[in-house]
């Protein structure tokens, strides 16, 4: 198949999210009113909170002609998750976001192929680059703390049934 066709890849899933203006309640769901600061805006945790949500935006995108649906998992990693208090619920916040990709992608398999891409992203912190201008060789995480991190992340991704991993 992927030597004859062009595949379609699904579009921006947080931006569809944010369209349903979800409240500080709902990001939260039950379980979850324990955790510091807002956790309005962090669209992996509806991976555990509204995972039913996030399975109907992988079937709207496959029904308009996806056949890569990507995973809610741009800021699923121990680094980015721990300004929300999440750090220890990675492996399963992505396990669960790639298991409702997965899910969708089979509702389809007797119709036609559709592929999960387990989404990793960025994290708010650099390896190459000092965040100190004074002290130029200081770095404030390191290539073993990212490497642990992403680890992490596709061990999750993988378990819930990605079928490949988008950097």
């Amino acid at each position: 198949m992927l030597s004859r066709e062009v595949l379609v890849l699904d579009g921006a899933t947080g931006t569809v999210l944010q369209g349903y203006n979800l409240s500080e309640g709902q990001f939260r769901g039950d379980g979850y009113d324990h955790l510091p600061g807002e956790q309005k805006g962090n669209f992996e945790l509806l991976n555990l909170t509204r995972n039913d949500l996030i399975r109907d935006v992988h079937l709207d995108y496959i029904d308009a002609g996806a056949d890569i649906i990507e995973t809610n998992t741009f800021n699923a990693n121990a680094i980015s998750q721990a300004e929300y208090g999440l750090s220890d619920q990675v492996y399963e916040i992505n396990r669960r976001g790639a298991l409702a990709a997965r899910q969708a992608a089979e509702a389809y398999s007797g119709r036609r192929p559709v592929f999960v891409a387990g989404v990793l992203g960025p994290t708010g912190k650099t390896a190459s680059v000092s965040p100190r201008v004074e002290e130029p060789g200081y770095r404030d995480i390191h290539f073993s703390d990212l490497t642990k991190a992403y680890r992490q992340q596709a061990q999750g991704l993988a378990d819930g049934g990605a079928d490949l991993f988008m950097v």
